[in-house]
């Protein structure tokens, strides 16, 4: 009686979630060698070739591509980030959003690092 008692506790706590929550990404998750790789005077051609295919399209901003993404770690906390290519005439002209080419991504409350050094070069020069 025992053990049915504790393989049905064992059941109910695992299917509340208390013991494991699940990691969620969802959308557009873009890297940052990819957004580096923009420039403008790229044809839409060439930025979804880099980027893939956006998450959002609007039938009424044909020059406008929207990649969203979210993720949610296992304390529930979601990070949303969002990029805009904006093209005229079929060229990229501008680039909007949580991402900068050569810059990383802007994560909340914190600055991209810098590149690390070697201490013995430091020490050379």
């Amino acid at each position: 009686m025992r053990v049915l008692f504790a393989l049905f506790l064992a059941l109910a706590v695992s299917g509340c979630g208390l013991l494991y929550r699940q990691t969620v990404q969802q959308g557009n998750l873009l890297e940052d060698d990819q957004v580096d790789a923009l420039k403008p005077g790229m044809t839409k051609r060439q930025v979804s070739l880099v980027l893939g295919t956006p998450a959002l399209t609007s039938p009424f901003h044909d020059d406008r591509w929207d990649y969203v993404s979210s993720y949610k770690d296992s304390e529930g906390k979601i990070d949303r980030k969002r990029l805009t290519v904006i093209f005229e005439d079929n060229v990229l002209v501008r680039i909007e959003g949580d991402y900068e080419p050569g810059k990383g991504v802007k994560a909340e409350g914190t600055e991209p690092e810098s590149p690390k050094t070697d201490g013995a070069a430091e020490a050379k020069g």
